[in-house]
Formats: structure tokens, C-alpha cells, sequence
């Protein structure tokens, strides 16, 4: 019999719903569901937590290869988790465009300045980097609350939009000649790209 099959005689054999199961050791009924329609397994502190709870050893409940299954799942899932977290605050960390003197004023005034401080380029040019930093640092701030939950295509989707955003602001500074804020954005990029992809390799 399989973990799921098994969860649900259990579960029934108490008289519970998943809801009540949930509350009783403390995960979501969402998570209950999961488990029960076979869809992942729990992570081991839940698998103690059942054992204890149905009075049942963890071997009773799930057979050695589950057990590694479930695992994989949870190593994989905290390394996604991790890269979230990580991707989240290197895009808070473009913030520091805002006010770090990294802007070229213009040929007529060569210094660098904050974007606060910058005079030469057109009003529009000033918003649209302040909308591009502002998006990547808001994505940045909703990367890192998602990674704490357990979303994992909530994760993917930011992760995606975090990638898109970097891009847009490589271009955005590159087109109109700030060479140093490209510069802050490609290397973000890039380190986006190694996470992912070491992600993907785990």
C-alpha cells in the first residue's frame, strides 16, 4: 500500500477531515490533500509528527524509497526556496541606484551624481529608471516573503519576472548611456543566472 493510500485509512479510521488532520499537526489542509491524492510527500518533522500522532511507526507509514523520495523533494525545494531568497535580495539591493552617485550628468556636466541629484536628462528618462528600480526592488520584496512560503511555482514565476526585469534594465540603462548602472544590473543578471542554474543542476 502506498503512503497516500495508507494516510487516508489512517485519517478516516479517526473519523477526521483533512482539515481537522491539518490543524492537529499543524500543516495546511492544503498540504493534507497533497499528500493524500499522491501528488508529494510530507517533509520529515510532518512524517514525525503523523508517526506520533496515529501512533505509528515512520517505517509503518512509508516505505524506505518514499522516505528517499520525499527527500529529494525537500532538499530540491529548499534549494529552490533558497535561490528565491537570494534572487529577492539582489534585486532589493538595485535600491542603492537610487542613491548611489553612479548617473553621468550629461557632456556639459561630466560628474557623477545620484538619480535624485540628476539635472540633465529629460524628466521622462528620470521616471523610467525610477519606475525600472523600483519594480525589480518591489519584485525583490515579494521574492523574499514567497520564499518563506511553501510556493514553489509562485517562486518560479518571480524568479522568471526577476530575470525579465534585469534585462529590462540592462537595455534601459545601456540605450541611454549609463554605463555604470548597466554595469550594477548586468552583474546582478549574471549571478541570477549562476543561481538558477545551479539550482537546476541539484
Amino acid at each position: 500500500m502506498e503512503f497516500n493510500e495508507k494516510l487516508q485509512k489512517l485519517r478516516k479510521s479517526k473519523g477526521l477531515t483533512q482539515e481537522e488532520l491539518a490543524e492537529a499537526i499543524f500543516v495546511s489542509r492544503t498540504a493534507v490533500s497533497k499528500w493524500e491524492s499522491g501528488r508529494g510527500y510530507p517533509n520529515i518533522d510532518s512524517l514525525k509528527e503523523l508517526s506520533r500522532y496515529f501512533s505509528v511507526t515512520i517505517d509503518e507509514l512509508i516505505c524506505p524509497d518514499e522516505i528517499i523520495t520525499a527527500a529529494e523533494n525537500e532538499k530540491r525545494a529548499l534549494i529552490g526556496s533558497y535561490t528565491a531568497l537570494l534572487c529577492g535580495v539582489l534585486d532589493i539591493f538595485t535600491a542603492l541606484l537610487l542613491f548611489l552617485p553612479v548617473f553621468g550628468s550629461g557632456a556639459d556636466a561630466p560628474t557623477t551624481a545620484s538619480l535624485f541629484e540628476l539635472t540633465q536628462p529629460h524628466l521622462w528618462i528620470r521616471i523610467v529608471y525610477t519606475v525600472v528600480i523600483g519594480l525589480t526592488v518591489l519584485n525583490g520584496i515579494c521574492g523574499v516573503v514567497i520564499s518563506r512560503l511553501d510556493r514553489p511555482i509562485w517562486n518560479k514565476h518571480r524568479l522568471i519576472t526577476g530575470i525579465a526585469l534585469s534585462i529590462i534594465g540592462c537595455v534601459v540603462f545601456i540605450v541611454t548611456r549609463q554605463p555604470y548602472a548597466a554595469i550594477i544590473y548586468f552583474a546582478i543578471l549574471l549571478i541570477k543566472g549562476f543561481l538558477i542554474i545551479k539550482r537546476g543542476k541539484s
